[in-house]
């Protein structure tokens, strides 16, 4: 499944209406922790492929994830928090810049002009790496070095052995490993283990000033490699999609635990922002054995734009600035990371129309109001909005509409628009109004037709 579709013509045309805009809550997080000396570091994880519930603290009894439990017993955790697509690249452009994908992502990648938290970071002074994959286009005007970071080691397209380094699907196998802008060779060495030892290198070599490290993690996704022992942790599983996704998922998170420990052990856990969320659903290609992710009563994932192949797990872990041990339930989005991020640093955010809304208000109160009057998605054929508790889902394709309640039916598995047709009136105008909006934006970057 290709992880970028073509807002179609006639799903631009035929969704053209009007609304009210949004409400967003007012910022209420200081900028430094008491005592600070300096803006905070950020670490930015993003797991690929993984469950909307594929995580200890959200309910997967199956599962060890200790780190992440960890993150989340010291930090806020959210239970409604969605990605803007429920495909890699569309979903990475989306969170890198605030703006909805339309907006900001040409067909071969993300456009040279957007502004990504890198580089409004850097602009404030931080030092920037990105180790990982990249997946935001290969054409130099997109790759990480024009886009904000200092230094990369990484991927920039597909998916990757993590053992030779070859490109895993699609065209000629070829090494596909890069430092910077030229190819890189460690091969034998897990890639995980690369990416671990990046990390920690630019911890330590930047300690004395605030810096963004930017770890798009390349687990669970195919090919799955856990190591062995990982293996061997789940051998009672019968599943063997399950077996392998569960170990790479254990995989992961022993890494994301000894990038934490390495900030506590260099004194900088305290001045470190950390926040973590998976890119979309699980995948359910052949490639991943046909889907060993969870999603609890949610259906769907990755490629479609239901609950589960849009609400991830995200956690925000900030000692000091954010509380720990809390849930918040107000529905947010992967848009609302930058915002945020540019209050609690002090950044200045980028000088163009952002669709994210800065969630200090939210980390900071549970009884806060949701930060978005609506939120809405296209992708392929398919539309979404939600609002409220109610969440429409159509399709251009054949003109179908269905309606479902997700405080009573969080499975999407009852359609009631024929019971509510003035809220689906209302949830259609709301939408088409969100359409007419992004409308200029998307034609210019080819979506929508002429």
């Amino acid at each position: 499944m290709p992880d970028v579709d073509l807002m179609s013509r006639r799903q631009a045309l035929s969704t053209l209406g009007r609304a009210t805009a949004a409400v967003a809550a007012a910022p209420l997080l200081g900028v430094e922790r008491a005592g600070a000396s300096r803006p905070p570091n950020v670490v930015l994880i993003l797991s690929d492929d993984q469950g909307s519930t594929d995580v200890g603290c959200y309910g997967a009894s199956d599962l060890h994830t200790p780190n992440l439990d960890a993150l989340a017993s010291g930090g806020v955790r959210f239970t409604q928090f969605y990605v803007d697509a429920p495909a890699c690249m569309p979903s990475r452009a989306a969170l890198m810049t605030g703006r909805h994908f339309v907006r900001c992502l040409a067909p071969d990648g993300l456009r040279a002009d957007e502004v990504t938290i890198a580089e409004m970071l850097r602009d404030a002074g931080y030092r920037t790496g990105c180790f990982g994959k990249w997946h935001l286009g290969h054409p130099e005007p997109m790759e990480p070095l024009s886009q904000g970071f200092d230094e990369f080691l990484g991927f920039k397209v597909g998916a990757m052995d993590n053992y030779s380094h070859f490109f895993y699907y699609g065209g000629p196998n070829r090494h596909v490993l890069r430092r910077n802008r030229e190819p890189y060779r460690e091969d034998g060495v897990f890639f995980p283990d690369i990416v671990t030892r990046e990390a920690k290198r630019f911890i330590d070599a930047n300690q004395q000033a605030p810096f963004f490290l930017y770890l798009p993690l390349n687990q669970p996704h195919y090919p799955m490699q856990p190591e062995a022992h990982h293996l061997q942790r789940y051998a009672g599983l019968k599943d063997v999609a399950r077996r392998y996704h569960a170990a790479s998922l254990t995989s992961m998170d022993e890494r994301i635990g000894q990038i934490v420990q390495h900030l506590e052990d260099r004194g900088l856990r305290e001045d470190t922002i950390i926040v973590f969320l998976s890119d979309h659903g699980h995948s359910k290609e052949e490639r991943a054995f046909g889907g060993g992710g969870r999603s609890g009563p949610f259906r769907g994932g990755k490629g479609n734009l239901q609950e589960a192949g849009l609400r991830v797990p995200c956690i925000v872990s900030a000692p000091g600035r954010v509380p720990a041990g809390q849930v918040r339930s107000q529905p947010a989005s992967s848009l609302d990371l930058l915002p945020t991020i540019a209050a609690l640093t002090g950044a200045a955010p980028p000088p163009v129309t952002l669709d994210g809304k800065d969630l200090s208000a939210v980390l900071a109160r549970s009884a806060a109001p949701p930060p978005h009057g609506q939120l809405n998605w296209v992708y392929g054929n398919s539309w979404a909005i939600r609002e409220a508790n109610w969440k429409v889902l159509g399709n251009v394709k054949d003109d179908s509409v269905a309606l479902y309640d997700l405080n009573l039916d969080p499975g999407e598995s009852r359609n009631v628009a024929g019971a509510n047709r003035e809220v689906i009136a209302h949830l259609i105008g709301r939408h088409n109004a969100w359409i007419r909006a992004t409308l200029q934006d998307a034609k210019a970057n080819g979506y929508g037709g002429p």
